[in-house]
């Protein structure tokens, strides 16, 4: 069963998605109610860690004043 819904949007993003529905071929009623659907449907999936990657988890150290954003620089001018 369909009901009404009021929303106050920006002027701008209104007329950007009536154009993107328009140029999809939906109403733009559509259109939210689609997105709103993926958002409370779509739980995502737990990541599974494969033994592999378990075995590996603490192996590396890395020091607390490594400055991985220097160290990065330098390697890409070398």
């Amino acid at each position: 069963m369909d009901k009404e819904l009021i929303l106050n949007l920006n002027e701008k993003v209104i007329e950007k998605a009536k154009i993107y529905a328009q140029h999809h071929k939906i109403s733009l009623s559509k259109l939210i109610e689609t997105y709103l659907s993926s958002l409370i449907e779509n739980k995502p999936e737990e990541i599974k860690i494969t033994p592999l990657v378990e075995s590996l988890s603490g192996v590396v150290t890395i020091p607390n004043d490594f400055d991985e954003k220097g160290d990065y620089a330098d390697y890409l001018t070398c």
